[in-house]
């Protein structure tokens, strides 16, 4: 079956980094394109970019030059590479992915941007 693990969340500090990773499993990994939201405290989802088949990037505006989506299709893993992190980047960050037209979410791992 369908499966996202994300893991690598944490506490930083504003103005640091980190790697998020998303494992997929039960579809072949690389054939379609694979999001990542985000839900901060009080806040609905929300789209914070996507990596398509062909490896293509998009960002929403909030985050474009500060987070890049690369990914491993021989690990079968998306990575959220954050830098220059902000309080308003606290909140739980999930992969996505469509497969086959259904839509599949991870767990969620936990970011807190706080001094």
């Amino acid at each position: 079956q369908v499966q996202f693990v994300e893991s690598g969340g944490g506490s930083v500090q504003p103005g640091g980094s980190l790697t998020l990773s998303c494992v997929g499993s039960g579809f072949k990994f690389g054939w379609y394109i694979m999001y990542w939201y985000r839900e901060g405290p009080g806040k609905g989802r929300e789209f914070v970019g996507e990596i398509t088949s062909l490896g293509g990037t998009r960002y929403a505006d909030s985050v474009n030059g500060r987070f890049n989506i690369s990914r491993d299709i021989a690990k079968k893993t998306m990575f959220l590479h954050m830098s220059n992190l902000k309080p308003e980047d606290t909140a739980v960050y999930y992969c996505r992915g469509a497969v086959d037209l259904r839509t599949y979410w991870g767990q969620g791992t936990q970011v807190t941007v706080s001094s």
